[in-house]
């Protein structure tokens, strides 16, 4: 293939659900790759098979790709000059290849009906259609041509199978896993068009990365046994040296490592699998996303990236402009990547302690109404997310770690301290009220050093004022510096919360 040739990949989901993680890592390193060549990044829908389609998946695959801010060059929504961009609407271009191949002798009609293969296969637990039977069965090989064209001229339902050589090796050259051999022996006879006018993926594919002028694959490797069917048919169409170089990237693992990471897992560890919430149109079941957990986008992409790729040095976070510019397929690691959703959860936290407060602030002000909350100016808002985003995990953490901003204590959690409550400890609060109404100036540094002061004078130790200030405030034994937390509270609210709780420490 020309070094010259332009880069054009492709993301090609199918709209039959929740769109996988795995799947949206797909869509990354095709993304990331385009953009580092300067190329184009595609989406196609390949919906050729209609019984799993899914009413509302291709606009949730849209709207995934957008929340992770993968925009794609082309695709239904913005189509370019390779279109239709959807498998359904190109189905007349499929069935002049599938004859063509059968004409030129590398495939064949067949037709055998469900029920019979279905006999065959309980006769034969691991029954396949391949070199060994298929002139046992019923198809253009073993029928008298005569036969044959009865059978298509009475409209007999068929479908067209490639027909694989019993004894040779189909090789390539895989940009992650180096050179990669199979016997085509041991490869079945794969259905290229189906009963139904509608081609399988193994025609579809090559078809439209054809006509696409697709020049790089990257898929998972669960597609590498399909890969000696598609490289024949490259080769059988005509189209070798117009092939794409392939990359099939190394599967994202369960969190110990045995096997690919499914819903399942998900289910039961308690984690998401997929980039957004996704409700089954049948069954009405929601399954949680990574955005609706509260991840941040730029985080969730971050981790997908360095599952299975590294820059070759220590640096783990990254934003999309280097992820761009440091991408290359040679990093990408040939073993799976187990997924860790500690890890995840720290990228998150990474990501909203580096994200500027205005990004985050929509949602935190959606928290504020969900929780009933209102009237707070922006900058006061702002303020208190400055304060606690390091405490926080995911964006809906805001809540668990600053209600105490906007609400008043409806408890006090004093039992630790109250055993060794005395009469000057009351009077050093009702003072400190009435000194802090004085103060001119309402910062946090400045508090401190009057608190502390306070403290000396008073004789009694600074372990036993602090923690009883900060219950006060908050209502517990949490949160960030208590001083920073006065100033935000401002002066007023301070005083008054101090009063409002003293009485809960002397009964």
């Amino acid at each position: 293939m020309s070094s010259q040739r332009k880069v054009r990949v492709r993301f090609a989901p199918s709209p039959t659900g929740g769109l996988h993680l795995g799947g949206v890592r797909t869509a990354l390193f095709n993304y990331l790759y385009a953009r580092h060549h300067g190329g184009e990044f595609i989406l196609r829908i390949e919906d050729t098979d209609q019984t799993r389609f899914v009413p509302g998946a291709e606009e949730y695959i849209n709207e995934c790709l957008n929340w992770c801010g993968l925009t794609p060059d082309e695709s239904p929504n913005n189509p370019g000059g390779f279109g239709p961009y959807r498998q359904s609407e190109r189905k007349t271009s499929y069935r002049q290849y599938a004859e063509q191949l059968v004409n030129d002798g590398f495939a064949y009609y067949a037709f055998d009906t469900a029920e019979e293969l279905e006999e065959h296969r309980k006769e034969e637990p691991n029954f396949r259609y391949s070199h060994e039977n298929r002139l046992k069965l019923r198809n253009s090989l073993s029928l008298a041509k005569e036969d044959t064209k009865k059978l298509l001229a009475d409209g007999h339902p068929h479908t067209i199978r490639i027909k694989m050589p019993a004894d040779d090796t189909v090789a390539f050259d895989d940009m992650i896993r180096g050179r990669v051999a199979f016997e085509t022996g041991l490869v079945d006879d794969k259905v290229l068009l189906k009963a139904d006018g509608m081609p399988t993926y193994h025609l579809a594919v090559v078809v439209d990365d054809m006509a696409m002028e697709i020049s790089h694959v990257f898929r998972g490797e669960e597609w590498l046994p399909s890969a000696p069917v598609h490289i024949l048919l490259w080769e059988r169409l005509g189209w070798k040296e117009k092939m794409p170089q392939w990359a099939h990237l190394p599967l994202i693992l369960k969190p110990d490592g045995n096997g690919k990471l499914s819903k399942r897992d998900g289910d039961r560890l308690g984690f998401p699998v997929y980039a957004m919430n996704w409700t089954d149109a049948k069954t009405g079941v929601e399954t949680k996303g990574f955005r609706e957990m509260g991840f941040l986008s730029e985080a969730f992409i971050n981790m997908l990236a360095v599952l299975g790729w590294n820059d070759g040095t220590e640096q783990e976070i990254f934003n999309i402009e280097e992820l761009v510019s440091k991408f290359s397929v040679d990093r990408i690691g040939k073993a799976g990547a187990k997924f860790d959703f500690e890890k995840a959860k720290w990228f998150n936290h990474e990501w909203i302690k580096k994200t500027d407060n205005s990004e985050i602030l929509p949602q935190i002000e959606e928290i504020l109404n969900q929780q009933g909350v209102s009237s707070q100016s922006l900058d006061y808002v702002s303020g208190v997310l400055a304060l606690v985003k390091e405490r926080m995990i995911f964006i809906k953490d805001f809540w668990e770690q600053a209600s105490f901003f906007f609400t008043v204590p409806e408890s006090y959690d004093v039992e630790a301290v109250k055993p060794k409550w005395n009469e000057n400890k009351t009077t050093f609060f009702k003072n400190i009220a009435s000194e802090f109404r004085t103060m001119e100036e309402w910062i946090a540094s400045d508090l401190e050093l009057f608190f502390k002061g306070k403290i000396a004078e008073s004789g009694m130790k600074i372990g036993e004022l602090m923690m009883p200030f900060r219950i006060m405030l908050v209502g517990g034994k949490f949160g960030p510096d208590v001083f920073e937390i006065a100033e935000v509270l401002g002066k007023d609210e301070v005083c008054v919360r101090i009063e409002s709780a003293l009485p809960y420490f002397t009964q």
